[in-house]
């Protein structure tokens, strides 16, 4: 029987978008290149994870130089959900308008907080969000309040949460997708990289997939690759697919592309045609272009005397420094703790042995500097040769190492005198955004405020590739959020 509406993709944007839709009785085909995430020792074994890249796909794209790039993107149902830090922030509401950087002004988005509040507030109910509002001068206003109470902090973070505080910093809770109990109860590990096997973390595989497919008009297809997105004029007319060696295609009246930010670019590209020449909706030659993946940088701070004696550390953040801190009032993003690292995970990620990164791991705790990343139209997803080419190019790194250079200071302060700090590398999926960006223009956006593309009737785009702007926080949440927001205008449509 043929699907009302196909769903390419079952991460945050794709899962969220079904679970929204499912209600409406349409009947909705989930199309995921990978299978279900069985539960294994490999799951909670840092070795196997950080050192030997376990659940890692045999995947190759490219850099601009042609260089091979092995990318830390996961194909599981669930997508990237899969091994993800839980943190499900909203965005600030000075995000969403244009706001002045040390390195550029962001362009601000077609939307308003107010009008993506509501879903956000959704969003937190459906991945059983625990935190608390309190705390943070830059929380946005919320009609609702979390549905549980934050993730609680062990010891040794409580007591850098009050050498903060003394500092004069605003401490609140991260807030976080996780039972905790549930968490631990499979093995005393953190749950940052790690894979959720057992639904004890809210990905989109136990949360808006699971919710979904409580109703019985929606199915989900593993094992299928989409290979290209066929349309004549401004119409989809089917998906063509492989699966168990075999293509064949697939067809709806509605098509949603939900494959994350660099594989929706990368597809519609793929995707040209005589109507199309320069790839799918890509009329205002803006697909693939504003790539962005945050400045991110992990921290180990040291103190040869002291023990961390934390299973899982990530529960606070500071956002002192996330609306000024500039020498002209510039924002420099914002502060939170990275999931516990231990000596295997210290030596998978650093090449140290394995001896001294246990040393080093036992007496350190961990955390992180994230700063905005500027759309910038030369920064792309490129499709060239039948392979993905990521030419990325970082912008704000002015304030991103100020805001490293503050962190550190604060680390010492707190009693951990010695800082080691390192990037992200590029083949870390470090949010990746913005490379479909929506907006009320088609000649300068691919969709538009309610995630349509431009060029096309029955095409609706809803993943992180339509962010106008990476902001500083996790970008799960918004995501989510505008899933729920393109289902809620979906569903209206005859």
């Amino acid at each position: 029987m043929q699907p009302d509406v196909i769903i390419i993709g079952s991460g945050m944007g794709g899962a969220t978008l079904a679970a929204a839709l499912a209600p409406t009785g349409r009947r909705i085909l989930i199309l995921e290149r990978g299978e279900r995430l069985k539960d294994s020792p490999e799951a909670r074994d840092p070795a196997a994870i950080f050192q030997r890249g376990h659940f890692k796909p045999n995947e190759t794209w490219r850099d601009i130089s042609g260089a091979p790039l092995h990318p830390g993107n996961y194909a599981y149902v669930g997508g990237n959900t899969k091994f993800y830090g839980a943190v499900l922030l909203r965005y600030r509401a000075e995000d969403f308008a244009p706001l002045r950087h040390i390195d550029g002004t962001t362009p601000g988005w077609p939307i308003g907080y107010a009008d993506l509040e509501p879903f956000y507030s959704k969003a937190e109910t459906l991945y059983r969000v625990r935190g608390d509002v309190a705390g943070d001068p830059t929380e946005p206003p919320h009609s609702a309040l979390y549905p549980f109470p934050p993730v609680p902090d062990e010891p040794d973070i409580a007591a850098l949460r009050a050498a903060f505080a003394a500092q004069g910093f605003h401490v609140s809770a991260l807030p976080l997708g996780v039972d905790i109990d549930a968490w631990l109860k499979r093995a005393p590990t953190g749950w940052d990289a790690f894979p959720c096997t057992t639904g004890a973390k809210s990905d989109a595989e136990s949360c808006g997939l699971a919710e979904a497919l409580k109703h019985p008009n929606v199915t989900l297809q593993t094992g299928t690759k989409v290979i290209r997105i066929l349309s004549q004029g401004r119409r989809v007319t089917g998906v063509e697919v492989e699966r168990a060696g075999a293509r064949e295609t697939l067809a709806a009246p509605l098509v949603v592309l939900s494959a994350g930010a660099i594989l929706s670019s990368a597809l519609l590209l793929a995707s040209m045609n005589d109507d199309h020449p320069s790839g799918l909706a890509n009329r205002s030659d803006q697909v693939g272009r504003n790539f962005m993946n945050h400045n991110l940088t992990g921290m180990v701070a040291l103190n040869p005397f002291r023990r961390n004696r934390t299973t899982y550390e990530k529960t606070i953040q500071v956002n002192d420094f996330y609306l000024t801190g500039g020498p002209n009032g510039e924002p420099l993003g914002n502060i939170q703790m990275l999931g516990r690292i231990t000596g295997p995970i210290l030596a998978g990620e650093s090449g140290l042995p394995l001896w001294l990164s246990r040393l080093m791991a036992d007496r350190s705790i961990h955390i992180m500097a994230m700063s905005e990343d500027l759309p910038d139209p030369n920064s792309r997803v490129l499709w060239k040769n039948g392979e993905v080419v990521l030419d990325w190019k970082k912008t704000n790194t002015r304030a991103h190492d100020l805001l490293v250079s503050r962190l550190k200071q604060a680390m010492r302060k707190a009693g951990w005198p010695i800082t080691l700090a390192r990037g992200f590398p590029k083949s870390k999926p470090s949010h990746q955004c913005g490379t479909n960006r929506m907006g009320a223009d088609p000649a300068t956006s691919v969709v538009d405020p309610n995630l349509k593309a431009h060029d096309l009737d029955n095409l609706w785009i809803v993943d992180a590739s339509v962010l106008p702007t990476s902001a500083a926080v996790n970008p799960s949440l918004t995501i989510a959020a505008l899933a729920l927001r393109a289902g809620h205008h979906i569903a209206r449509i005859a």
